[in-house]
């Protein structure tokens, strides 16, 4: 097993990691512009094009196009009465919260209440966290205040989609270093459809940026300045607490909890620093995003919402279910982690705690699919079943917008009827759980692990890298857990040498 020094040493002496080089589908695919790249790719005269360089301008690319899906609604869909935003699938929520939360009235948030009625919703303050309502404000301090409404409502989705497309270079950069020797990971993260299609929709890309930057710095075993991310995250979005959860399992297990201490110690010091002002001064606004979190009913997207349409039953008090099924999630995950042959990754168990979260919650809005994004190439980097969860993301993004034109449309009734959206529900579902079923194949049978075919043990863990297990419940020999030896690529062909068979393939 590598230390974090050996494989440092060895990350400046090896080349990275291509796509190309282990992953069958990627070298097929990369046929269409040439084929894989040879061994003078990286020491031609084109130096600049490096890795992380290709990246961004990737994804730069399909952030943009992303926008030009956008621009039906651009041009008037948004503002127009009835289904036109959802039959042309770009609906986005923030030119309409820029008049709805009073941006364009110069409301301040949390200290100022929400002129007029919303929609029956009874909202008075903001309903979101602090953090991202500061994004939302300074967005509209940068939007100019002449001309029509509408025209702000334009120009705000304009600044705010400027401010996103940072939070996504600031993604693919991210996720393209944290694993040092795998740069061209990040490229699911730059061609990934779901963010083209979902990164203006609502402002959670913020938090997603934050949070895996926080997961960069843990793998520079940086433990206060990782909490410090992940504290400020949390500010923005509720979900990435749930990454603390998952370094307390790991670092209980490896006896790393004085690193945990910090990780935990920079976050709460960075949430504070963010909210408690907010509490003390503006109290009410404060607790509106807690509020309304606490008692929001079922929603589109999750399984409750089938369930409470298919037997008719309001299912009252469904955060109480909510709450226990994600505790016996993750009380799964937590055995998982304590019995498992060799201690998981830490993409690995980030992955499955949020994945938990979105299999649970009782909405499920089609933007949320950017908190999985990162951790799911940090899971499991293989091209095959990224894209098998992907097409369902996208599918569901289809859906929930034609969900809504059949809604809206009034006696047209174009669009999906409920039970085609229950479809669509239950595959947007079924594609989390199928990679969730895979990370945990690939714990249980380290040997599936890409990552570790190599002899690595977590080479994006930081301080959890390398290091002996303290606390373990599984059962193993008296050597201790199985150690795992460099076998070669996960798909390549069986031989008398004892290389691991294909890995079976599946159509998407």
């Amino acid at each position: 097993m590598t230390s974090v020094r050996d494989r440092e040493e060895d990350d400046r002496q090896e080349p990275p990691v291509r796509p190309t080089d282990e992953d069958s589908l990627a070298a097929t695919a990369s046929e269409l512009i040439g084929g894989p790249a040879g061994k003078h790719a990286e020491a031609g005269g084109h130096r600049w094009w490096n890795a992380l360089r290709v990246m961004v301008l990737i994804v730069i690319a399909v952030f943009a196009l992303g926008m030009v899906q956008k621009v039906p609604c651009y041009n008037g869909a948004w503002f127009q009465a009835g289904d036109p935003q959802y039959i042309h699938a770009c609906y986005s929520d923030i030119p309409h919260l820029y008049h709805d939360r009073g941006f364009a009235a110069d409301v301040v948030p949390y200290f100022d209440r929400i002129p007029g009625s919303i929609g029956g919703s009874g909202f008075h303050y903001l309903e979101y966290p602090v953090l991202t309502g500061l994004f939302m404000e300074v967005a509209s301090w940068l939007t100019p205040h002449g001309g029509t409404m509408e025209h702000r409502a334009q120009i705000y989705w304009i600044v705010n989609s400027g401010m996103l497309l940072l939070c996504a270079i600031a993604l693919v950069v991210a996720v393209a270093r944290t694993n040092r020797r795998r740069p061209w990971d990040g490229l699911f993260i730059a061609l990934s459809p779901a963010l083209a299609l979902s990164a203006t929709i609502n402002w959670d890309l913020f938090a997603v940026a934050l949070a895996s930057v926080g997961l960069l710095l843990w793998s520079r075993s940086r433990p206060l300045a990782a909490g410090v991310l992940i504290g400020l995250a949390t500010a923005a979005k509720l979900y990435p607490v749930l990454l603390l959860l998952a370094l307390f399992l790991l670092c209980l297990r490896a006896g790393r909890m004085r690193a945990y201490g910090a990780a935990l110690g920079g976050a709460v010091g960075a949430w504070l620093v963010v909210n408690l002002p907010v509490i003390l001064l503006a109290r009410s606004g404060w607790a509106q995003f807690y509020d309304y979190s606490r008692t929001r009913g079922v929603d589109y997207g999750s399984v409750w919402l089938i369930i409470m349409q298919r037997t008719g039953n309001p299912l009252s008090g469904v955060s109480a279910y909510v709450a226990a099924l994600l505790i016996l999630l993750c009380a799964g995950i937590a055995a998982l982690t304590f019995y498992a042959p060799r201690r998981p990754r830490l993409g690995q168990i980030t992955f499955l705690v949020v994945a938990a979260l979105i299999v649970s919650n009782k909405v499920y809005s089609p933007q949320y699919v950017l908190w999985l994004l990162p951790l799911a190439v940090l899971a499991r980097p293989r091209w095959r079943d990224l894209l098998i969860w992907q097409g369902a993301e996208v599918l569901y993004y289809l859906a929930i917008w034609m969900q809504l034109a059949y809604v809206t449309g009034g006696t047209k009734h174009h669009g999906l009827s409920a039970d085609g959206y229950h479809l669509a529900v239950a595959l947007h579902l079924l594609g989390v759980l199928y990679l969730s079923g895979m990370v945990i194949r690939d714990i249980m049978r380290p040997e599936h692990d890409v990552l570790r075919q190599d002899g690595e043990d977590d080479p994006v863990g930081g301080v959890l890298d390398g290091a002996e297990d303290s606390f373990v419940l599984g059962l193993f020999p008296e050597d201790g857990p199985p150690q795992l030896t460099s076998v070669g690529p996960v798909d390549a062909p069986a031989d008398a040498s004892g290389g691991l068979p294909e890995e079976p393939r599946y159509d998407a």
